[in-house]
């Protein structure tokens, strides 16, 4: 059963005479906000069907013009006005969905929906790197206190610590929000630095991994082991890894076979292995290694 309204906006008095109708539209704060009271209350009445989608494409005909106007609002930020109207006309729909016409005139509801949804769009996918949710939060209060800081002419810009006193934030938290600030959008690494010949781009500046820092690591890594083997057995290594000798000339100066070199280099090498990696091979009375 379809439920009738009255067409009464709240704050006029009802009534039938074509006077009233123009004093409502002249307290009207827009003229993008229709009268469409009796619309909602039918909607409010009907089921999922093709007569309830009917209703409420006209709802969102009639008031669209006023997502539109909002969507305007965030214009130059860095986002096409096409793209900000059908985030608001999304933000609309939901308010259309959503709304109870027992609880005041719609535009007080959908004003605030609307804008909430062009906002979070902002806030959710204008970063050109996705920016943690808690660091957008620190970057919204630290532009607020800002702002709210500079209200006076002449003011000077807020430091760190007085923006941290007005927020309850802590420094680090403030520095990270002013940081975010900063970052809303991106540098290619290909841009260039300099307009002179020379050139050079944001890759240029970077740094790079140094190989050399692995080799320094895993150097001092085996220098216990290598003291800890022995003395022998050191210059066996000394011989084939920095004198760059053949197992047969290691042999031949040492006086064994070259089988026993092999097999001494491969132990040595096994053992200080080990105790760099933190498992020292310990013999007990069984003769099978232990590991600890």
């Amino acid at each position: 059963m379809l439920i009738e309204t009255p067409t009464i906006r709240p704050g006029t008095t009802e009534s039938t005479n074509a006077p009233a109708t123009t004093a409502t539209t002249a307290r009207r704060r827009h003229d993008d906000a229709p009268d469409t009271m009796a619309l909602f209350g039918r909607l409010a009445g009907l089921t999922d069907g093709p007569e309830r989608d009917a209703v409420r494409d006209e709802l969102v005909t009639a008031w669209l013009p006023m997502a539109h106007r909002i969507a305007g609002r965030f214009r130059d930020r860095g986002e096409s006005i096409e793209d900000l109207r059908q985030v608001a006309a999304l933000g609309l729909v939901k308010a259309i969905d959503r709304f109870d016409p027992e609880r005041g005139a719609f535009e007080s509801y959908a004003v605030p929906t609307i804008t909430g949804e062009v906002k979070r769009h902002f806030r959710d996918r204008m970063w050109a790197l996705r920016v943690p949710r808690r660091v957008q939060e620190l970057r919204n209060k630290v532009r607020v206190a800002r702002r709210e800081l500079t209200q006076s002419p002449g003011s000077p810009e807020p430091s760190v610590a007085a923006v941290a006193a007005h927020t309850g934030l802590t420094e680090d938290e403030v520095s990270a929000g002013m940081e975010a600030l900063e970052s809303f959008s991106t540098l290619s690494l290909d841009a260039e630095l300099s307009a002179g010949d020379d050139g050079y781009s944001l890759a240029d500046t970077l740094g790079a991994a140094d190989a050399s820092y692995d080799t320094v690591i895993d150097r001092e890594s085996a220098k216990e082991g290598l003291r800890r083997l022995p003395e022998r057995e050191r210059a066996i290594l000394y011989m084939r890894f920095f004198e760059d000798m053949t197992q047969s000339r290691i042999a031949d100066h040492l006086g064994i076979s070259q089988m026993h070199v092999s097999r001494l280099i491969s132990r040595s090498c096994a053992r200080v292995r080990d105790e760099a990696m933190g498992q020292r091979t310990v013999r007990r009375g069984s003769g099978r290694p232990v590991r600890t």
